[in-house]
């Protein structure tokens, strides 16, 4: 079998997991790689991932500061075809081995560079940390409210990590793509800033329209507040003190639920009509309570056993990532593999990032010591390439220009990774069914569904219907690839399974995204973003340490635990998916266009998450153990956390001992990083509360914005933590600007708006985003396009088998 990136090479000169996870994935479905790390090895080789995504690497160590080893860099990156970096375009250049040079030499070669901040702007030159990133940009003030404190809460998550080295894979496999026309390399670029983007789903929008028509937010829910869970989204404790988080979001769901808990004595009850959102508080708060009664009468085991036999009941326990790795879900789909490293003995770990059926990944092998390649760096990539035909160069057009995806998937996690791609030029035509994704009839204006189905057009088709599938089968012939979220054997029950749109288009790249993947117990469960976030661990970890240590007895206090681990299982389980959905699919339909393969390929929102916590999804002997943020959300230790100053918050990231020398001076206490207490990072770690209260106290003598003005230009990690909320900032703030992290875009609903930018920025493809497409507005147009007359249209209208949403301006 062939794999997508094989027989390519890839020149890895950057530094730590968010670059190092992307050319892991690289390597991993068939790229020869090569880390050139600094002498004594790549700094970030202490994580306790590193044995993880070090993996099918082989390792020289050069000094680039010196002329012969710079010369050996140089020849390895003219034997190459990407070369990813985290150094500047200005340290690039400096060390000589800048874009320019690089690409003269070789004009086939793509280049991703992954920053903290992005190119330019005035937070160019701020330590990449993404703590750092999460602060500024309003994630953290997202957190406010988790714990009983006022001020931002750490988001431990580290999911600006995971899309960025999800979008960098993206990146570079579009950049490929589109070099197999062009026969042109280009430089992308992509940055933990950016990867924090997939996360805002709805604020950016939100901030503009309220600015616009405050009238029409005057009874908005999200600004009324209330400390209860959603009854959909419950966290409930079972009878041995193990909680159990629901996920039953859509009316159905809900109704299982209640069927599956021997709850279902309200179905009949006129007061329990709808959706219990609208169900009125004497109503719903005492159905709550009984609830939280009801679910102790039987054990989390108990009840999980009786939600997998019902199979229609979306639950899940709370756990650990550690705990998770035992799951057999997790383990059936392929997400958890094992080897033997020559150090460490027996390594468990994440296994490749998707099942592709015909051009499959392999796990790399284990990781190599740093430089172990180095006496022979010579022979690694002597022999000379073949010629490459030289091509037309790039068009000028975006990297995924010519191709098209037929989108069947509703709500968030599948929807907006195929946006990702729309965004990078593939046209995507979403189907939906009459009335349209369900998603979009929930929250204010529609705005709930403007992410996650921009940069598509959206056709309103009855699927149970010959007719409609008539029509779906018109568009999937004309296709490269088809998407869809529904659960095994739903795609063949409406016509558009794996076989039926093989025979269409035999080459067809057919991605199928699920909860659980095809293979386990799970393969047909339900699942929305709470399952995975409290299944993965993620969830635990952002309730702050000791949040499950007691359970308590009074009904107030489960209604305390319950708020605090629906506040923490926030959405971003949802893009944690999106961003595979993205990469996978890229590297699926590479495999397309270079080998003219079409296949299937699996992936779920558990495997999704598990990369989303990477940085602990690993297992051996004598593995550090994840550090976990402090019970009232500060942080993780002294050197990496938040502190109150006199007016404000500022998030401080100083964790080597470099950085934290830097930091003492640049507070001007350098006594505090010459203090043995103090002075390395294992001291540190023995003595972290006291170096917290030495650093409190500085810090509260001057405001959080003379912190940052003072310090944040210089590289030393500190940022003001409680500015604008994540909507104002991707809105109003000069670097988004500077940056193109957000565009402009005229909106069938919304009008002339700022949108989110892309994953990635291309320099010789450039990216087009395009505007939400409303529910249906292209069915007239696709219908013409696939060979309907006016008269034919009418009546499909007429019979009801198409639909589209009537638009009203705001």
């Amino acid at each position: 079998m062939p794999v997508p990136l094989e027989g390519l090479r890839v020149l890895d000169l950057s530094l730590g997991p968010v670059a190092g996870i992307a050319t892991m994935v690289l390597g991993d479905f068939g790229a020869e790689v090569i880390k050139v790390e600094p002498p004594g090895g790549d700094p970030f080789r202490s994580l306790a991932n590193a044995p993880m995504w070090l993996r099918g690497k082989a390792s020289v160590t050069l000094d680039l500061s010196n002329a012969d080893a710079r010369a050996e860099a140089l020849r390895l990156a003219q034997a190459a075809d990407v070369v990813v970096t985290t150094l500047s375009a200005a340290q690039s250049e400096r060390l000589g081995v800048g874009d320019d040079v690089l690409r003269a030499a070789r004009p086939e070669l793509v280049i991703c560079r992954v920053s903290g901040w992005g190119p330019q702007g005035p937070y160019a030159g701020y330590a990449g940390y993404e703590g750092l990133v999460a602060a500024k940009s309003g994630r953290m003030m997202a957190f406010s409210g988790v714990v009983e404190r006022e001020g931002p809460g750490y988001a431990a998550v580290q999911a600006g990590s995971h899309a960025t080295a999800m979008s960098a894979v993206a990146g570079i496999v579009a950049a490929l793509f589109e070099r197999e026309t062009s026969g042109a390399g280009q430089v992308v670029e992509t940055s933990l800033l950016q990867g924090m983007l997939p996360y805002d789903l709805l604020a950016l929008l939100r901030s503009q329209l309220i600015r616009r028509r405050p009238e029409l937010f005057e009874n908005d829910p999200m600004l009324a507040g209330g400390r209860t869970p959603t009854l959909n989204y419950h966290p409930l404790p079972a009878g041995d003190g193990q909680w159990l988080q629901m996920g039953n979001l859509l009316q159905h769901l809900f109704d299982n639920y209640l069927v599956a808990s021997d709850l279902s004595d309200v179905l009949g009850d006129e007061r329990y009509d709808g959706a219990p959102a609208n169900w009125p508080p004497e109503v719903r708060e005492p159905f709550r309570d009984r609830m939280f009664r009801h679910m102790q009468t039987r054990t989390a085991a108990e009840w999980m056993a009786i939600y997998v036999e019902h199979g229609g009941v979306a639950a899940t326990e709370y756990r650990t990532t550690q705990a998770a790795m035992d799951d057999p879900d997790l383990i059936l789909n392929g997400h958890v593999a094992e080897h033997d490293h020559a150090e460490l003995g027996r390594v468990r770990q994440l296994g490749v990032l998707a099942r592709l059926t015909e051009t499959p990944g392999t796990v790399g092998a284990p990781a190599h010591a740093a430089g172990a390649e180095t006496a022979s760096v010579a022979k690694l990539w002597a022999a000379p390439r073949a010629e490459r035909p030289a091509g037309p160069g790039h068009s000028g057009r975006p990297p995924l220009e010519g191709v098209t995806i037929v989108e069947f998937a509703t709500i968030i996690a599948t929807p907006l990774g195929v946006s990702m791609l729309g965004d990078l030029g593939a046209r995507v035509i979403k189907v939906e069914p009459i009335g349209g994704d369900p998603y979009r009839a929930l929250g204010l204006l529609g705005m709930m569904a403007a992410k996650t189905n921009a940069s598509k057009q959206s056709i309103g088709v009855d699927l149970k219907s010959a007719e409609g599938q008539a029509i779906v089968h018109g568009l999937v012939a004309r296709a490269n690839a088809v998407v869809h979220n529904y659960r095994p054997g739903v795609p063949e029950r409406l016509g558009i399974g794996y076989e039926q749109c093989r025979a269409l288009r035999p080459d067809i790249v057919y991605v199928g995204v699920n909860g659980y993947g095809p293979s386990g117990p799970g393969a047909h469960r339900p699942s929305t973003h709470p399952i995975p976030g409290a299944g993965l661990g993620g969830a635990l970890m952002q309730a702050g340490a000791g949040a499950l240590d007691v359970m308590p007895e009074s009904l107030d206090g489960l209604r305390a635990v319950a708020w605090k681990l629906f506040r923490a299982n926030e959405a971003n389980p949802d893009p944690n998916t999106s961003v595979v959905v993205a990469a996978s699919t890229m590297l699926a339909l590479y495999a397309q266009k270079r080998f003219g393969v079409g296949q299937q390929v699996f992936l779920d929102m558990f495997g999704a998450n598990a990369w989303a916590n990477a940085d602990d999804f690993v297992q051996y002997a004598g593995k550090p153990v994840r550090m976990e943020p402090d019970a009232q959300l500060h942080g993780l230790c002294a050197a990496y956390r938040l502190y109150r100053a006199k007016e404000g918050w500022v998030f401080v990231a100083a964790p080597g001992d470099a950085e934290f020398v830097r930091l003492a001076e640049g507070l001007e206490r350098p006594w505090i990083a010459a203090d043995r207490r103090f002075a390395t990072a294992e001291a540190r770690a023995g003595h972290d509360d006291e170096l917290a209260h030495a650093l409190s106290g500085v810090l509260a003598a001057r405001t959080a914005d003379e912190w940052e003005a003072a310090l944040a230009p210089h590289g030393i990690g500190v940022v003001r933590a409680d500015g604008p909320m994540p909507g104002d900032f991707w809105a109003d703030d000069p670097h988004v600007a500077a940056n193109r992290f957000t565009r402009t875009v005229e909106h069938a609903r919304y009008g002339e708006s700022l949108r989110w930018g892309t994953s990635a920025h291309f320099a010789g493809s450039p990216e087009t985003p395009g505007p939400g497409c409303l529910g249906g507005d292209h069915t007239r147009e696709l219908l013409r396009e696939i060979g309907y007359g006016e008269a034919g249209i009418e009546g499909l209208y007429a019979r009801g088998v198409v639909w589209s949403e009537d638009v009203g301006r705001i």
